[in-house]
């Protein structure tokens, strides 16, 4: 079978190889075109935009790239209608992926949603286009059945791809010293940081966490950087005085005692390897206020959404700065209270997001949905 898979960010290039190597277990035969990143380049098939070309942040980031982006949408078209696959495969994404759905739905391709679009913070009228272009809707957070179900639709809870992810990343068995090592590194204690996979996001809260380094001269700093971004990006804000490792994210988390994370998939990583952690966030002004009066949801980490209460603490716009950070990255590695707690509750997270095989879960339902309705319409 043809698939067409769309991923616009470096969490949807992670999942969407994983679905791709799960799918060609099942069909030897699949044909991939996507929009992803080097991790979907790796797991086979043909590249059509890189997502260090769509990854965008933030209203008004969005704003100011509205005619790439339309410019992006067009081109996606008229190559998807080219290629007529048997299953579109979206990934997160919405602004994006939603229009193409839509696009799809005319043209008599089925269309699956993988990773819903957080529709249950802000925007919730996006159900409705969902409903009506979407045909199966494949979840990773148990709360969103409930929430989707309020609506009258039916979704696919299939589990959370990180476990997955997490189970078989590389240098698994690896000791500190080993990775340490390897990697050319001082034998301090470590402490990541995480600044983002998108531009506008190392450049707003990269210069913060680099802020309290002087503060913390028994420990190592490590940068956990982003394949997508060049290290030139980096190199501006280090001065080369802070190592940074490419395509080492878990192993790095794994060999921390403490984490700064901007707000994403990256907040889940590392709670899920029990890396206590402050989650960190700072937009432009605009989009800071657009999303005041539009989210709806009390927190903006994954970790305290799905676990519906304060696990992890969340620095936000002003109140992310040198003085707060210090502060909180203090009580992570000298509270031993704090610290307990906040390892308990991430223990908790991972009980209450299930089993691993979530990829190969997905990859079954998509699979199996596809050749039912070649059969139907066979008969």
């Amino acid at each position: 079978m043809r698939y067409y898979i769309i991923a616009g960010e470096a969490s949807g290039d992670l999942h969407g190889s994983h679905l791709m190597n799960s799918l060609r277990e099942l069909d030897p035969d699949a044909e991939f075109r996507f929009w992803g990143g080097d991790m979907m380049v790796a797991a086979g098939g043909t590249p059509v935009q890189h997502i260090n070309k769509t990854s965008f942040m933030g209203f008004w980031e969005v704003l100011r790239n509205t005619g790439h982006i339309l410019a992006m949408i067009r081109h996606c078209k008229k190559d998807l209608a080219g290629y007529m696959p048997d299953a579109l495969i979206l990934i997160d994404y919405p602004g994006f992926n939603l229009r193409i759905a839509r696009f799809a739905h005319k043209l008599g391709i089925t269309v699956f949603y993988y990773i819903s679009p957080k529709v249950w913070a802000w925007n919730q009228s996006r159900v409705k286009i969902i409903k009506k272009y979407v045909d199966h809707m494949l979840t990773i957070f148990p709360f969103e059945t409930s929430f989707y179900g309020n609506f009258g639709y039916k979704v696919d809870y299939v589990g959370n791809p990180l476990l997955d992810a997490i189970e078989n990343r590389a240098y698994k068995d690896e000791n500190a010293e080993e990775f340490s090592r390897r990697n050319g590194l001082s034998g301090r204690p470590v402490i990541s940081i995480l600044a983002g996979s998108r531009l506008q996001e190392i450049k707003k809260c990269l210069p913060v966490m680099l802020s309290v380094i002087p503060h913390f001269s028994d420990y190592q700093f490590v940068i956990a950087g982003a394949p997508s971004v060049n290290p030139d990006i980096y190199l501006r804000y280090t001065e080369n005085k802070v190592p940074v490792l490419f395509s080492q994210t878990y192993p790095v988390l794994q060999h921390s005692v403490a984490a700064l994370v901007v707000s994403g998939t990256a907040t889940l990583e590392a709670a899920l390897l029990g890396v206590p952690l402050v989650v960190c966030y700072r937009g432009s002004y605009l989009s800071y206020q657009i999303a005041k009066r539009f989210i709806r949801v009390e927190y903006i980490s994954l970790v305290n959404l799905i676990m519906e209460k304060m696990v992890v603490r969340e620095l936000i716009q002003y109140e992310f700065n040198t003085a707060t950070l210090r502060q909180e990255l203090n009580k992570l590695l000298y509270d031993e209270n704090y610290r307990k707690r906040m390892l308990s509750g991430m223990r908790d997270l991972r009980l209450r997001l299930g089993e691993q095989g979530a990829s190969k879960r997905a990859a079954e339902k998509i699979f199996g949905y596809i050749r039912d309705e070649t059969n139907t319409q066979q008969k």
